[in-house]
């Protein structure tokens, strides 16, 4: 039933409804969202610094943390207002999307938001899918510069050695095991070993840069267009946490404090993000490759580190992979007899790693990949998705405000959007079918 007033909506307290055993403070919540933003894209980071110039890098990136911090926001503030109009007390993404499109007051729109939560479920499980084939080059990557024990590695094996796509098609099998791991819980506690590992990089990155090049000089300054719009693709999949605010808010105890989290949690991410990057690039300058630990030194220690990254970022690739899955097993499901759900399930799990380990041999370029995903599936969820929810959330209620000033803010960020998910994606593209030229 939705509220037929603003007072109505008001007087409606969503968090006296929610069912949260163990609902999460603000620093719990920080944590989380900085853990869901910290994955393996940050470990290419530097490698985009490298492709943009680091004059256009730097501020930009701080640019996309505020841009893709605001749009966050509105978005959750969007979701708040829909709880109480709905009087429905936690929503996923899409069913905000969905519920956003069929409260809109002209039902021409309203009729077609079951579509609009489709395509926000397809997009969700590309970015993580594509995610997980990151993350199987990152650990094939590892594997194979420790196996041939040299510091530069190309897709081609060194003589007697075989192709990265060797490697690939080999780790599909093990990657499969642990995805049949259905319980969550049975793999959470190994993400914070994953960000750990992570901040090991960070620091290990800090160290080469005063090491080899302390006075940070040899970077270039700007590069060209099209080598932008590879670095847009790549710094927005590295600090991406738009998959999980939403969540996150449904999990905590005082909702109402979520703007300080947003603002404390994306600032830290934006921090990370530009320290290993700049460190990355000064350091190891036009050498970078992405992961970053595989322009670490081939000596003991970050042997170890390089070690612990390909474990990790296995483990991750579960937990990654573990809600795309179930929001396409969903749908599956239907079509299936109760009795058997947890047979098929299992036979899926194998047949959706398997075509994403099809998909990283396919295209074996790490950082068009990243950037592809960073482009077309993160500038939909974190730039022009939530400003479409808040248009269609305030268009009746509290309305467009005095000459429209929300509808035409809203306007101005969806089409930056649409202008860095078009360029981005033709040349996150072009560089991905390059693979066969």
């Amino acid at each position: 039933m939705l509220a037929p007033t603003q007072a109505d909506e008001d007087a409606f307290d969503y968090v006296k409804y929610r069912d949260n055993p163990k609902p999460n403070g603000v620093i719990g919540s920080i944590a989380h969202m900085v853990k869901g933003a910290l994955g393996g894209g940050i470990l290419g980071g530097h490698v985009a610094y490298m492709k943009a110039g680091i004059w256009i890098a730097l501020p930009f990136n701080i640019l996309f943390g505020l841009y893709m911090g605001y749009c966050l926001y509105i978005l959750v503030i969007s979701a708040q207002k829909l709880y109480k109009r709905t009087r429905v007390p936690s929503m996923s993404y899409p069913d905000v999307g969905e519920a956003a499109m069929a409260c809109f007051p002209n039902p021409k729109v309203a009729r077609f938001s079951k579509y609009f939560r489709y395509s926000i479920d397809g997009i969700i499980c590309l970015d993580l899918f594509g995610a997980c084939a990151t993350y199987q080059l990152i650990i094939a990557k590892s594997i194979k510069q420790l196996v041939e024990n040299v510091q530069e590695t190309s897709i081609e094996g060194l003589y007697g050695y075989p192709n990265l796509r060797v490697y690939l098609a080999a780790m599909i099998i093990p990657i499969i095991l642990i995805c049949l791991i259905t319980h969550l819980k049975w793999l959470a506690p190994f993400s914070i070993g994953a960000n750990i590992v992570v901040l090991l990089c960070i620091f290990t990155a800090i160290y080469y840069a005063m090491t080899l090049n302390p006075t940070l000089a040899g970077m270039v300054a700007y590069t060209d267009l099209y080598s932008y719009f590879e670095f847009v693709g790549m710094s927005v999949f590295s600090m991406s946490c738009a998959g999980v605010v939403i969540p996150i808010e449904n999990n905590m105890a005082s909702p109402n404090k979520y703007p300080f989290v947003l603002v404390v949690g994306m600032s830290m991410i934006v921090v990370c993000t530009c320290a290993v990057s700049t460190f990355g690039y000064a350091a190891f300058l036009d050498k970078c490759e992405s992961p970053i630990t595989m322009n670490f030194s081939m000596t003991l220690l970050p042997k170890i580190l390089k070690c612990l990254i390909a474990v990790m970022i296995y483990v991750t690739h579960a937990l990654n992979f573990w809600v795309p899955f179930n929001l396409c097993f969903y749908y599956i499901k239907l079509k299936i007899k109760p009795e058997n759900h947890m047979k098929w399930e299992l036979i899926f799990r194998a047949i959706f790693v398997a075509a994403i380990g099809v998909i990283a041999i396919t295209f074996p370029n790490i950082n068009a990949l990243m950037g592809f995903l960073g482009t077309f599936c993160l500038s939909n969820m974190a730039f022009i998705w939530p400003n479409c929810i808040y248009l269609m959330t305030v268009w009746a209620r509290p309305g467009l405000g005095k000459y429209k000033w929300r509808l035409w803010k809203s306007l101005t960020l969806i089409i930056i959007g649409l202008f860095l998910l078009i360029c981005g994606s033709v040349v996150n593209t072009n560089e991905l079918l390059s693979m066969f030229s």
